[in-house]
């Protein structure tokens, strides 16, 4: 992968945009999005603003791919604008990628924040050689009921607000939840989600201490990409850790065998240094992924290939910021992973 651009990192007083490249849900759920965008104000200091569009409705939302993408250019190129943040995922940002003009991204560097369908603008970031967070969004993390989880308040401080290197990440012991209480319900808003205890990250597979730069997504949303101009060359995975995690939809573990199967066929397996697994949704069928996964590792004869799963990243909250492009460690024998460098710049 060649080297990235490193985007400055956060200061308290700037300006943050938040946009809706996906689901419109910001503008269907307006007390959540207040919350959300309270925490980013009170717990980081910034100063939030919505692009244009970011609060319409998700109909109106839905009919006009080309306003989300004139949306994200109009943010990187504002020189105020330090930082964007998607409100949300969605099923569908892959639509905008045809009115996106990647020269504006890669000559106005500046962090972009989300996950799940946002993958799709992590890729368009990647392909404009610009480093973006992988990370929490307004509505999931910033707006958890009854505030922000720790982890999640430190993971954004250390990876977003300090040019040093983000350092070892270490499993949530305070517990993760995946609870679904339905944000439309206002007499829910004030019930903290319950914790389910963590037995820490599952490292299955490794025989020793390997480096390298993460790249990786949604696997949902990363089908999506393949064959179109944004899927990176063959070339691009070469000496890499591959993130991966899995959305709510929770995938049977066949279309996991499936999409994995496609990353061998194509060599991407045979290249990368390593893969990290998020923590699937509900915790559904962790053990059975794990399986699949050591499956498809003994056919393509990659059984020394570092592999840890059930990691605190993905659709589960809360989650650590992958930086991408940004080099990383696992470590085994130690069982620790570790991001090498910052992911910003002063």
């Amino acid at each position: 992968m060649k080297n990235l651009t490193k985007p400055k990192a956060l200061k308290k007083g700037d300006k943050v945009a938040t946009i809706s490249l996906s689901w419109g849900g910001a503008g269907e759920l307006p007390h959540r999005y207040e919350y959300g965008k309270k925490q980013l104000q009170e717990v980081f200091g910034l100063e939030v603003v919505e692009t244009k569009n970011a609060l319409k409705p998700a109909d109106w939302i839905y009919d006009n791919p080309k306003a989300r993408a004139e949306d994200l250019m109009e943010a990187f190129s504002d020189p105020s604008i330090k930082a964007i943040i998607s409100n949300i995922g969605g099923e569908e940002s892959v639509r905008i990628l045809p009115f996106l003009d990647l020269d504006v991204i890669a000559k106005n560097p500046k962090i972009f924040l989300g996950f799940s369908d946002s993958t799709i603008t992590h890729f368009a970031c990647l392909k404009a050689g610009l480093t973006s967070f992988y990370g929490t969004s307004v509505l999931v993390g910033f707006a958890e009921n009854c505030g922000m989880h720790d982890y999640q308040i430190q993971d954004i401080k250390r990876t977003l607000f300090a040019a040093k290197p983000v350092g070892e990440i270490v499993p949530n012991i305070e517990g993760w939840t995946t609870e679904y209480l339905d944000w439309f319900d206002t007499s829910l808003s004030n019930t903290k989600r319950k914790l389910v205890k963590s037995d820490g990250w599952n490292f299955l597979q490794g025989k020793e201490k390997v480096q390298g730069r993460l790249i990786g997504g949604c696997l949902d949303v990363l089908e999506f990409l393949k064959g179109t101009d944004f899927w990176p060359s063959v070339e691009t995975w070469n000496d890499c850790i591959l993130f991966l995690e899995t959305s709510e939809n929770m995938a049977q573990p066949s279309t996991l065998r499936y999409w994995l199967r496609n990353y061998a066929a194509q060599g991407i397996l045979h290249r990368i240094k390593g893969i990290i697994l998020g923590r699937p949704y509900d915790f559904k069928y962790a053990k059975e992924y794990n399986d699949e996964i050591l499956k498809i590792i003994k056919e393509e004869k990659l059984t020394d290939l570092a592999i840890v799963t059930e990691m605190d990243f993905g659709h589960t909250c809360p989650t650590f910021t992958i930086p991408f492009g940004v080099l990383a460690e696992i470590d085994c024998v130690n069982k620790t992973f570790t991001i090498l460098e910052s992911g910003v710049s002063e």
